[in-house]
């Protein structure tokens, strides 16, 4: 499949002259899609029941007519004020129990049923007109879910929702629910919590003290599964009226609902990626870390979510819908990118296997909230510094060959629910699933490996020579089995097995592996100024786990307790949470077969079926393979054997 670029624009933001303007520039520098209409619902339906089309009509007529695709959203992320006012119980509500009000964005909540009902009304008018126009070749539903932690919403709507969906998980005789197994599966005997009825169960909110870990782990659970079937009403309106692919923009860094189960629905998964403002406000990373890569973005995170959203794609589609083009308005701190930035970061999603790469946006607005925000052209209609970058990526494009993707030598399971659970009990500050297989990520990227993301579905590891799962609190019998029985090595832990699925510890205890004695017995979390020191090099930090039995050690402290054991033939169990160093030395030990090459500080390899890219995100000159490739710079090869 052939690489595009693409933008996206806001016809309602600009005079109607100015638009044929543009359309002929955007085909000029050779972008291939548009993304509009997912802010309009204002402009598409004034007040109700009255839709003005006429506008956007035009719009998509005219980038038609320049020969350009149109991705056109559904404008469900942003209701006008004529819906809040008619569903006043819309309005999310935040674990303070505060309502979130209308002025901005994303003020609804997932399970009020007045909402969806006006969400199929707006996108059932929006397919039939647009369904059949030629130049609509693609769709996104709503807009980033999540951003703005907007999935748990504590309205009076989910309470009721709620309600339902435990009846459905504990079912009883007619549509009741069996409120005994409920009480028997969370451990209420414990500080005298048991209902009588589902109708007595709130929000875990505003509770005195720490609420039941496996309340809050259900409520999670169906929050994400309300994002899911909110998704999967417009899909089905869509898909009624167009045979376009359809899309959804996730996020970086938003686990609070599985992507997996929303994607499976789409054709197309999609990020935003933003990697100066995550650098800032999600990566984790201290200051000594954002202080080299401010204006670079961290050298593993925009690769992590292009693999996790490659495996959230069907068959792998899946593209960047909005790339950062310049500075930000919304992190901590908004620096300028290093000169070549742009067009590194671009061919990085390319080299992950990119279809599309669309900038945000082409003009930057000279009002309202993101006017602080870059595009490809300033207010003023001028060039910005990104508008050269992209010509010069869509001049290399034109000798690139066709996106190729190969499965890589390792995969690593990400699983949406665990991240859900370690959230409910992260047994120390800051610690968390995503951040403990971002960990485990890195120590990849530098070791000079391409990486497979897995859902947690995955069942079949044949052509893997290492495949990790760390921390996945709940195990299937069945992954276990597979996982035992996979060709390659395989490592997991820590915490991995941990509860059953209603968060109970397992007896017997964790991690039960399959044909091992192996028992986890104490854990502790570490304070980050006491690391624990490990034999040979490295450190546990922030989590450890004590354990028993099990087969030769492989790693252990320089007190010689036992770190990470095997627990099968080719089975490794890693309890504790280990430095980049150590989750390096363990994958030389476990898998001495692949061909590890450590990295030069900052620089990152990626090969794909087609071509083997390194990317230096340092602010130096770096050698590499007998060449200077400069600060944002890349060096490509294209594989021999492909023409």
């Amino acid at each position: 499949m052939k690489r595009t670029l693409g933008v996206c624009y806001y016809p309602e933001h600009w005079p109607e002259a100015q638009w044929a303007e543009d359309a002929v520039r955007m085909a000029d520098l050779g972008l291939t899609w548009v993304r509009i209409g997912e802010f309009a619902w204002k402009r598409m339906e004034p007040v109700e029941g009255t839709y003005d089309w006429g506008w956007l009509d035009r719009a998509i007529e005219t980038l038609g007519a320049a020969g350009l695709r149109v991705v056109l959203g559904t404008p469900t992320a942003t209701p006008p004020a004529w819906v809040v006012a008619k569903h006043p119980g819309m309005l999310p509500v935040d674990a303070e129990g505060r309502v979130r009000g209308y002025g901005s964005r994303r003020h609804y909540c997932f399970s009020h049923a007045g909402y969806l009902a006006e969400c199929r009304k707006i996108v059932t008018a929006l397919a039939k007109r647009y369904g059949p126009n030629p130049h609509v070749a693609a769709w996104q539903t709503d807009n980033e879910y999540s951003c703005h932690d907007t999935v748990l919403s504590y309205s009076d709507a989910a309470r009721t929702a709620f309600h339902d969906w435990l009846r459905g998980q504990f079912p009883g005789p007619g549509n009741d629910g069996d409120i005994d197994a409920l009480n028997a599966a969370w451990g209420n005997v414990f500080w005298s919590m048991d209902y009588d009825d589902f109708d007595q169960i709130g929000l875990p909110n505003l509770t005195v003290t720490e609420v039941n870990p496996a309340h809050a782990h259900a409520f999670r659970r169906f929050s994400s599964d309300q994002v899911v079937a909110f998704n999967r009403a417009q899909v089905d309106i869509i898909r009624a009226h167009s045979d376009a692919p359809i899309a959804h923009n996730y996020m970086g860094r938003i686990t609070d609902f599985d992507h997996f189960k929303v994607g499976a629905d789409l054709d197309i998964a999609s990020w935003d990626s933003y990697p100066l403002g995550f650098l800032e406000d999600r990566s984790g990373a201290d200051d000594a870390h954002k202080r080299a890569y401010a204006r670079q973005g961290d050298p593993d995170f925009q690769a992590f979510h292009h693999d996790l959203y490659r495996a959230v794609g069907r068959d792998g589609r899946w593209w960047v819908m909005e790339q950062q083009p310049g500075p930000v308005n919304w992190a901590p701190y908004n620096p300028a990118p290093l000169p070549g930035m742009v067009r590194l970061w671009t061919w990085e999603a390319f080299a992950h296997g990119a279809e599309a790469v669309c900038y945000f946006r082409w003009r930057q607005a000279p009002f309202a909230q993101e006017q602080m925000h870059a595009g490809l052209l300033r207010p003023d209609s001028v060039e910005a510094e990104a508008f050269g970058e992209a010509t010069e990526v869509m001049a290399e494009l034109k000798d690139a060959p066709d996106v190729a993707m190969a499965q890589a030598p390792v995969a690593i399971m990400f699983d949406y629910d665990a991240d859900a659970a370690w959230a409910v009990q992260p047994h120390g500050v800051d610690l968390s699933y995503f951040g403990l297989v971002f960990a485990w990520y890195r120590a990849c990227r530098k070791l000079g490996l391409s990486v497979d993301i897995l859902p947690p579905t995955t069942r079949d590891f044949a052509g893997y020579a290492l495949v990790m799962v760390p921390g996945m609190m709940h195990m299937p019998d069945d992954l276990k089995a597979a996982l035992n029985d996979a060709e390659g090595q395989i490592i997991i832990g820590p915490r991995s097995g941990a509860r059953d699925p209603h968060f109970n510890i397992t007896t017997p205890l964790p991690p039960a592996w399959p044909g091992s004695d192996l028992v986890v017995s104490r854990v502790q979390s570490i304070r980050p100024d006491l690391p624990i020191a490990l034999a040979g090099g490295g450190q546990v930090e922030g989590y450890l786990e004590q354990i028993e039995g099990g087969g030769e050690v492989v790693l252990r402290t320089e007190d010689d307790a036992p770190v990470a054991v095997q627990c099968g033939a080719r089975v490794t169990y890693m309890a504790g949470w280990g430095d980049d160093v150590a989750h390096m030395a363990l994958i030389r030990v476990v898998a001495p077969e692949l061909a590890v090459t450590d990295m030069p500080k900052g620089v990152r390899r990626r090969a794909t079926g087609s071509e083997v890219f390194w990317f230096n995100y340092t602010t130096q000159a770096v050698e590499i393979e007998g060449q200077d490739v400069p600060p944002a710079g890349i060096l490509r090869k294209v594989l021999s054997h492909v023409s």
